[in-house]
């Protein structure tokens, strides 16, 4: 029932050479946000995207983490929900609704799993939702869809 949520459509398959090429996308060009309070999700990502060509930017909480995408103007953020202060929920919400950031692709990525954090992190901007632990093909398929 909530497996089309999100309207974004994905790839069957993403192959090595086009995740590689990523004919949307010169290597070094898309610069992602990560906005997550854990250590080890941030480094898990970070090379995950870099090993794709992408540049990352890293904040650990909401609070710094809009901050951040004020300053930066990343090409797409991936955000956390459960995070200290200010939450991912609310982060998204701000960005979403801010003119100078609206225009910027959010992916929650978090442990939160049931159908109603769907749907909220929808309704607050999110462009697309993933559980935790994110399979490279899937954080890959969904950035190059949310920035074509």
């Amino acid at each position: 029932m909530l497996r089309h949520l999100f309207n974004s459509k994905k790839p069957n398959n993403l192959t090595q050479e086009s995740s590689q090429s990523q004919d949307n996308l010169p290597a070094g060009t898309a610069r992602i946000l990560i906005v997550d309070d854990s250590p080890t999700e941030v480094y898990t990502l970070t090379s995950i995207l870099e090993r794709h060509g992408f540049q990352v930017i890293t904040s650990e909480n909401g609070a710094d983490g809009i901050a951040k995408a004020k300053q930066e103007l990343p090409d797409a953020i991936l955000m956390d929900i459960v995070m200290p202060g200010l939450n991912g929920f609310q982060a998204t919400r701000q960005l979403s609704r801010d003119p100078t950031t609206q225009h910027i692709p959010i992916i929650i990525v978090t442990t939160k799993d049931q159908a109603t954090d769907r749907v909220w992190g929808q309704r607050q901007g999110a462009r697309d939702y993933l559980t935790k632990p994110v399979k490279e093909t899937e954080l890959i398929e969904t950035l190059l869809t949310v920035l074509s």
